[in-house]
């Protein structure tokens, strides 16, 4: 997939998970989906995104430079929806200890949402940035 580009989604799997998402997640995981895509697109070393069906969930990987760790969308148990990241990442944390007041989230594992209202682009932003620039980091 071209970075930066918003594309269709291709992988009949997906789109399914989308489809069968509630409607108010399911809005909030196509605007995380559309900034993950945004996201990538301003930094060239991590190269064109792939997405993927993984534990159930729509990821969105750094396959072709391992620049980054993955992210996921999903749906937690408990409702709402949630961007996830590696649990054995400092993206959570990090993030977590920057924006403690602003968002939930499920320990260092996802931040999680009610309502697509609470989606604060300019700060998830720099939490996809970490994620998909994690392995430049060392």
């Amino acid at each position: 997939m071209k970075p930066g580009a918003d594309p269709d989604i291709v992988n009949p799997e997906i789109a399914a998970f989308f489809a069968d998402c509630p409607r108010e997640a399911r809005l909030g995981l196509m605007q995380l989906r559309a900034l993950i895509f945004e996201v990538a697109g301003g930094l060239p070393a991590v190269g064109p995104l792939h997405e993927a069906l993984r534990w159930g969930q729509p990821a969105y990987l750094t396959a072709a430079t391992g620049a980054g760790t993955t992210l996921r969308l999903g749906v937690p148990k408990a409702g709402g929806f949630a961007l996830y990241a590696h649990c054995r990442t400092t993206v959570i944390a990090t993030f977590a200890d920057r924006f403690a007041d602003d968002f939930s989230y499920e320990g260092n594992r996802a931040v999680l949402f009610q309502a697509s209202a609470e989606i604060q682009p300019e700060k998830l932003s720099l939490l996809i940035v970490h994620a998909l620039t994690y392995h430049l980091r060392a």
